[in-house]
């Protein structure tokens, strides 16, 4: 096993590398001068051209590209041109919402979807199965932002249950942090409980049809026996996948819902980067989003040799 991990690790580099440079090259190609768009309407060519010399914009690209890589490698993604504050400072204050935000939907969705799947592939083609799939087919149909502004409607302004458009670190009050981040997590998770309860009702549904599950079930077990110990461990594979890309996906999907919340996350970060055309936090903001994707993907294969052995050679 240790090899198989090894091997992966080391697979993580060049993917990286390709990552940097595609989040390097994606801004370059974007149209529009970035020295012209800090400068203003108001700049002169020359303040412009002093803008770009200090932002290094007017050497050859490949001196740039160098340049910026070394920077990455001491841990330096510039610095904003709207705040004037350290990159790699202002995504890390921005990160524990995102990634509280993710976490909690993440359980919710894991904690609702899989038993939702594996009753619907155990009463396959009954009520119950039929039921479970029409959810899983409205969630996943369901827009984000409606579904946010229509909970935060009923739950938050008309039966006031539930806090919005508000955040409260965890470290000030844990029961309050929990509460406010209800409505963006049941909103941001629903697609997530409808797409892992289709993808657990398949793979257990395929596995209960194998010649072993009829064999255990000839040998007297349990049915409780017979999914959780035989059927459950070998459909997991597939249900890891789609958890490790859901996980994935939540942190770079949180825009919307951390808009319609206010939550102060890297969602909200990348809409205001977005919106003062600050390059050096959009390409920091890429970077992260990407670095996060390759290091969950990495956890997920080295997952897979836990559930199934064989992968470890």
């Amino acid at each position: 096993m240790l090899g198989y991990v090894l091997r992966r690790v080391l697979a993580v580099i060049p993917v990286l590398i390709v990552v940097a440079l595609f989040t390097f090259t994606i801004l370059r190609l974007m149209p529009g001068d970035p020295a012209a768009v800090i400068g203003g309407d108001t700049a002169t060519p020359e303040e412009i051209e002093i803008i770009r010399k200090s932002m290094g914009l007017d050497k050859p690209i490949y001196v740039q590209l160098g340049i910026w890589l070394a920077d990455i490698a001491r841990g330096d993604l510039g610095e904003s041109v709207h705040s004037r504050h350290s990159v790699a400072g202002l995504i890390l204050s921005r990160v524990e919402p995102t990634l509280s935000l993710a976490i909690l939907t993440e359980i919710i969705a894991i904690s609702i979807a899989v038993p939702l799947g594996v009753l619907a592939a155990w009463k396959a083609n009954s009520i119950i199965d039929r039921s479970v799939m029409l959810f899983a087919v409205v969630g996943f149909s369901m827009p984000v932002f409606w579904l946010g502004f229509m909970l935060m409607w009923l739950f938050g302004i008309k039966l006031e249950w539930l806090p919005v458009a508000t955040y409260v670190p965890f470290r000030e009050d844990f029961f309050a942090f929990l509460q406010h981040l209800i409505l963006p997590s049941v909103t941001l998770g629903l697609v997530f409980i409808a797409l892992i309860a289709r993808m657990t009702r398949a793979t257990v549904l395929e596995v209960l049809r194998e010649d072993y599950i009829r064999t255990a079930r000839a040998k007297g077990l349990a049915d409780t026996a017979v999914l959780l110990r035989h059927a459950m461990k070998n459909a997991a594979l597939p249900i890891v996948t789609i958890i490790g890309l859901g996980i994935a996906g939540l942190i770079s999907g949180v825009v919307v819902t951390e808009t319609i919340f206010a939550i102060p996350g890297i969602g909200r970060l990348s809409v205001d980067a977005i919106v003062h055309r600050d390059y050096p936090v959009i390409q920091g903001v890429i970077l992260m989003t990407a670095g996060a994707y390759v290091f969950i993907n990495l956890a997920v294969d080295i997952t897979y040799a836990y559930f199934d052995p064989r992968i470890r050679y």
